[in-house]
Parts: C-alpha cells; structure tokens; sequence
C-alpha cells in the first residue's frame, strides 16, 4: 500500500531498512507455504532460525543478553511486517519477546536472564506465557492456580487454557496465587507433574501452537522464582501492555495485506464489460478501508515513539488495540465480500486473515474490556464488575 501520509519520513534508515527486509522475506519465502500450513495446522519450526538470524527475536533487549537494543517503532514494524504472513507468526513473535523475555529481563535475577534470554534470541529456547485460565480470561487477578512455598522452592498446582506455544515450548512464565498474592515463575517442560498438550479443531490461528497447561504438584525451584513480580498482578498486566502494543501493529499488516489484494484483484476482474473497481459502491468501500488503515498506521506511529520517551499509558496501547483490531477485523470482512466466492480460498489469503482476526480481536484483551479501561479513564468509574 501507498505511503498516503509520507509516514515513511518519520523513520530512521535503521527503521526502514528492518521493516523493508522483513517484508521482502515475509513475500517471497513466507507467505507461499501459509495457505498449506493453515489448512494443515502446522506451525512452520524452519522459520524459527531466520527469525533469530534477523533480529527480531529479543529485538529491544540488550545486546549483553543476545538482543537487537532497537527501539519500540522498530519493534512494532517489525509485528506489522510479520502479521502480513500470519497472525500466527507475529504472535509466536510477541509471546516470545513481548510476555516471555520481558518479564525475564524486567523482573529476573542476573542468574536467569543469562540462564534464559541468550538461548531465546537464538531461538533454541522457545516459551510461553500461562496466566490465562478457564474460569476467568477477562479476569486475571481470580487465578485458580497455586504456588505454595515448600524447602527450596515453590510447589505449583493448577490448569492454564488458550496458551499459545505451550504446546512446542521449552519454558514457561506461569502466574500464580500465592499467600502474599499472584507471582511469576519459570517452569521447564522437563519438570515432573508438567503437561502441555494441544486443543484441536481449531478455525482461528491454526498455524499456531495453541494448548491447555496442567501443573500437578510440580516442584520449581527458588532460583525460578521471579522477585520482581512480588509487585502482584499488574507485573503480569505489564507483559500483557507490552503484547498488546505489538498486536495493535499487527493487526494493521494483515488489514494491509487483505486491502492490497482485494483492490489488486478489483483492478483486474471484469463485471459487466468494465472493470470491477470502476463501480462506486466498490469504491466507496475501498475509500473507506484505506482512510482507516492510514489512521491507525498514524496511530500506531505516534504512539511508538511516545513509548520510547516512556510517555505511553496503559490506557492509550488500550486505545491502539482496541482501534486496530477493530478496523482489521472489518477490513478482512469487507474485502472477503468483494472477493466474491474466491474470498473463502485459502489461495486469495483474505479468509485466513480473517478467521485468524477472529483470535485477534478477542485475545490479550477483549474489545469490551478495553472499551472499558478507555471508559474508565474518561470518567474515573470503573465499570468491569
């Protein structure tokens, strides 16, 4: 798509270059093998090195732990470039940077940000993130699962749900309720009494690795234990600000590429001896999509470097998520729409966008939960119960 609002002007050399080479990789070797992947439900584990290779796997950590040190736009084009292939693959990406190393680097002790981080960027450590639990996903402070101190560590019970890469995963970051309130952990898959399968019959993020955790009476050692999470739930809600900022750039790479396709094939297909895109109803929707994709591009934009001056709020990544997916979601549904029958072929991508936008738009927030945090911060009232 058009640069329309010349926003190509407000990134660095180091910006384009990153975003302009994950984009070329993403069409030429990526994209091609999604549709087999889709309909197959295979995560494709031959990325994983390439993803290393490029940076993009602790892309903001510091170079001591095997990262990038590049900066929050950096990281958000870089989410928008790979959601272009799959929701999936920028997902795999964000559970790996954004709610698994984070809260290492930001809540571990020195001895496990060099046990873990360096193995994670290389890829050859891959993680997840368990706070989400049957009884309660808009609800993280009810967490049903335990930790209770014994001799040298920690004994942890309990049932995590909707995991993303549990199910292929080295590590994981499980949230529980202890006696002084819910604190982070690291468990390994090799640990006794820890179980990670997949859910089936999924129709949305079916190249994902998605799974439910099952921890039973599984001892994880104190050297584990992640002490800066001693600061209770909004540690764990501090990983989730994090996803989110890089979901809401997402979003908007799938949305681009179900609007590069459709208009491509409009300008192609006849109806009625003239071009399908010469109609004004086709066109007042196009105008429509390519108004909302270059807001939430400025959106997105504006909010990235407010990050990197720390001066983004909780309320606002709220705001991007919720207007991201949104729009992206709507985009999907009105370009399959005017792909006509082709728009349910897994050949034309749009389906497979928006199947997986389905996921997107509900997870790591719900769009009525961030409705809410933007009310709530409105009015001073807090409507979530």
């Amino acid at each position: 798509m058009e640069d329309f609002l010349k926003l190509d002007d407000q990134l660095s050399k180091d910006e384009l270059k990153l975003r302009d080479s994950i984009n070329k990789w993403v069409y030429a070797d990526v994209i091609p093998s999604m549709p087999d992947a889709f309909e197959q439900s295979v995560f494709p584990k031959e990325i994983i090195p390439r993803l290393s290779s490029a940076g993009i796997l602790g892309i903001k950590l510091p170079k001591e732990y095997g990262g990038r040190a590049m900066k929050d736009v950096a990281y958000g084009l870089a989410c928008q470039e790979l959601e272009k292939a799959d929701s999936a693959i920028r997902s795999f990406v964000s559970i790996q940077n954004s709610l698994c190393m984070f809260p290492i680097f930001k809540y571990g002790t020195e001895e496990i940000k060099q046990k873990f981080l360096p193995k994670m960027t290389k890829g050859e450590c891959l993680s997840f993130f368990g706070l989400t639990e049957e009884s309660g996903g808009s609800d993280p402070s009810n967490l049903q699962t335990t930790a209770k101190k014994v001799s040298g560590g920690w004994e942890l019970n309990g049932n995590k749900k909707w995991i993303g890469i549990s199910p292929i995963a080295d590590i994981g970051i499980i949230w529980a309720q202890t006696d002084h309130g819910i604190r982070g952990f690291i468990v390994e898959k090799n640990f006794e009494g820890f179980e990670a399968k997949d859910i089936p019959q999924r129709m949305s993020l079916r190249i994902a690795k998605v799974g439910e955790v099952k921890l039973n009476k599984v001892f994880v050692p104190d050297s584990h234990f992640l002490p800066g999470t001693e600061k209770g739930i909004s540690a764990a809600l501090s990983c989730l600000n994090e996803a989110r900022y890089g979901i809401a750039w997402g979003a908007v790479g799938a949305a681009t590429d179900c609007f590069d396709r459709t208009l491509a094939y409009l300008k192609d297909r006849e109806l009625f001896g003239k071009s399908a895109a010469s109609f004004q109803l086709i066109q007042k929707e196009l105008a429509d999509m390519f108004t909302e994709i270059n807001k939430t591009q400025a959106f997105n934009l504006q909010m990235g470097r407010l990050k990197e001056k720390g001066e983004c709020p909780p309320v606002m990544i709220s705001m991007a998520k919720m207007n991201a997916c949104k729009n992206a979601l709507d985009i999907s549904r009105r370009c399959r729409d005017l792909l006509g029958a082709n728009g349910i072929s897994l050949e034309y991508h749009v389906i497979r966008h928006m199947l997986n936008l389905e996921s997107v738009y509900t997870y790591e927030g719900t769009d009525n939960i961030h409705h809410l945090i933007v009310g709530q911060y409105l009015t001073g009232h807090k409507a979530f119960c």
